[in-house]
């Protein structure tokens, strides 16, 4: 069965004090993976998402198994703001390491291509600086009064992510997602859920090849149908609105929010 496990064998990979890195919303979400993590209790996560996150970082954070976060924004958009984010980093219960979409970006493609540092310029004269003294303005070397960002590579100990397709030696087609091969390269170890579980070699497919991750960055598969609701999966399925928003509104309370894990994380859900 080569890297197919079921879920929770697939997870065992992320356990406490894991830094852990995800996608964000449009890249394929592992909701349900997520659902698994808070159900075995995972604790003091350091979780990296590529850039932004909403649902999957809001439960993590409410349920308490997440110590620190590096972050550009967690929120729904226009459908309103993270409650649970909110009131953690209001309340002092994590740490917020607060970051631009393109500094994620780039500190984590310092670490796929094995560098100790990437480089930006756009947050030059912002604000942000003065809340990441681990980044460091320099002076472009090639250059005369050309200031310059130094960020720390970001190195995940474990990727998550949901996919449409893998097949059984752990290949995994991720589509358009170039943000996820970035995923896999910067990660000591990366897990995926996928849609559906492929007969053939996704490498020997000319057409398939391109879009695939190689089984070699894959520490484990787990089949997951509809792995990413009520986010959206690419062009297979739209996002639940009406689950989000409901979401919201419950969350804005503390007894709310347990009462959204009780029906949802901690009872199965109908299929």
């Amino acid at each position: 069965m080569g890297k197919s496990r079921d879920l929770d064998g697939a997870l065992a990979a992320i356990s406490d004090g894991t830094k852990l890195a995800i996608p964000a919303d449009y890249a394929g979400v592992a909701m349900e993976a997520t659902r698994a993590l808070i159900r075995r209790g995972v604790k003091r996560l350091h979780l990296v998402t590529l850039p932004a996150s909403s649902l999957q970082a809001e439960l993590l954070i409410g349920a308490g198994a997440v110590e620190t976060i590096e972050t550009s924004a967690v929120g729904f958009g226009e459908l309103g703001s993270a409650p649970r984010f909110t009131a953690a980093v209001l309340g002092g219960k994590v740490t917020l390491k607060d970051a631009t979409c393109p500094a994620i970006h780039s500190a984590l493609r310092a670490a796929e291509m094995g560098n100790p540092f990437g480089t930006l310029r756009g947050i030059i004269g912002s604000d942000i600086l003065r809340q990441r003294p681990d980044w460091r303005v320099i002076d472009n070397p090639f250059g005369e009064n050309d200031p310059i960002v130094l960020l720390p590579a970001i190195r995940p100990d474990v990727a998550l992510f949901h996919a449409p397709l893998a097949d059984r030696k752990g290949n995994i087609w991720v589509g358009r997602r170039r943000d996820l091969f970035t995923l896999a390269h910067a990660s000591a170890r990366c897990v995926a859920t996928v849609e559906a579980l492929h007969d053939g070699d996704l490498l020997a497919d000319e057409v398939m090849a391109a879009a695939t991750i190689p089984a070699f960055y894959i520490e484990a598969v787990a089949l997951a149908p509809r792995g990413a609701w009520p986010l959206k999966m690419g062009d297979l399925y739209a996002e639940d609105t009406q689950h989000l928003l409901d979401y919201i509104a419950l969350a804005q309370t503390e007894e709310g929010f347990r009462r959204y894990l009780d029906d949802h994380v901690f009872r199965r859900r109908a299929a």
